[in-house]
């Protein structure tokens, strides 16, 4: 018997796409009346910039159908609110909470105590993953678009913050309970990276942003012999009345390309023993149709294979 919702944590380095990513899988993991929900911890908005709606506040709201028909809710968390909540869950400090963050005691307690900020992000995924509607998950998935690798490590790893902080009490048994879900089966983490970019040697990847290859074999090996010149391309443009002075732009951003290609090929060969999931890179500014086309390769490439 599943102890919480599947709880998916997405990271990756800033610059891949990781947001874009994590809401792709939210879309394709809301099957036909299927409930997800995605939650942003760094304030950033990304989320509520994705999907084209007003700025996410503290509560759980419904932002998309998913792929499969299912709902997609959305949820910004931070440390401040989460901690007021916390007061009131375990200590009943209703008013007396709301007191103490207008003497700024709450951005206080949150900001020298970083261990306990991210027990306060993490534990209202906790939450959310855990809660029931009868014997039902209210959920029956949960996305996290979490940090970027730098900090994900620490960010996950909750009970050893807090040790030097709590021997005791909630806070503790909270960072407990937090830890063994994100240890259980339930969780599962996915890393995004670009091919150029992938330096770590891990079981699983989500390679972002995969540009296909657009040059042909022959006009490929003209452009790295200098076969083809900026003069002959020059020529080729003048004569169906193009601009011939941007030809050397084309011939450096051919050579660009290749390169980049080059360097895809040699880490798709490092990762060749590991599962690899492509999402292709996307020139367009990302909107929900967009999502979907990534939602549908996640939903074949990578959910199938962790079922």
């Amino acid at each position: 018997m599943a102890l919480s919702t599947p709880l998916h944590i997405v990271s990756g380095k800033g610059g891949t796409g990781k947001t874009t990513v994590a809401a792709a899988l939210a879309m394709a993991l809301a099957d036909t009346g299927k409930r997800v929900l995605l939650c942003e911890v760094e304030g950033r908005q990304g989320i509520a910039q994705l999907f084209d709606v007003p700025p996410l506040p503290y509560e759980e709201r419904k932002i998309a159908v998913g792929l499969g028909g299912g709902e997609v809710f959305a949820l910004a968390v931070d440390a401040e609110s989460a901690l007021l909540e916390y007061l009131q869950m375990y200590y009943k400090l209703g008013r007396a909470g709301r007191a103490l963050d207008k003497f700024g005691i709450i951005d206080f307690a949150t900001t020298i105590a970083p261990g306990v900020r991210d027990v306060l992000l993490t534990g209202k995924i906790y939450e959310a993953a855990k809660r029931k509607n009868g014997s039902r998950f209210v959920y029956d998935a949960v996305v996290m678009d979490a940090p970027p690798t730098g900090r994900i490590t620490r960010f996950l790893a909750v009970n050893e913050e807090v040790a030097g902080l709590a021997k005791a009490g909630p806070v503790k048994r909270q960072a407990d309970s937090i830890m063994s879900m994100m240890r259980s089966r339930q969780t599962h983490v996915h890393l995004v990276t670009l091919l150029e970019e992938m330096r770590l040697p891990v079981g699983a990847v989500i390679a972002n942003m995969v540009r296909p290859a657009l040059l042909s074999d022959s006009t490929q090996q003209a452009l790295e012999s200098a076969e083809l010149t900026a003069e002959a391309v020059s020529r080729s443009l003048d004569g169906i009345g193009l601009d011939g002075h941007v030809a050397p732009i084309l011939i450096a951003e051919g050579r660009g390309h290749i390169e980049r290609q080059r360097l895809q090929a040699a880490q798709r060969a490092e990762l060749e023993n590991h599962a690899v999931v492509e999402l292709p890179a996307i020139s367009e500014a990302i909107d929900q149709g967009a999502l979907f086309d990534l939602a549908r390769i996640l939903r074949t490439d990578l959910l199938k294979e962790a079922s």
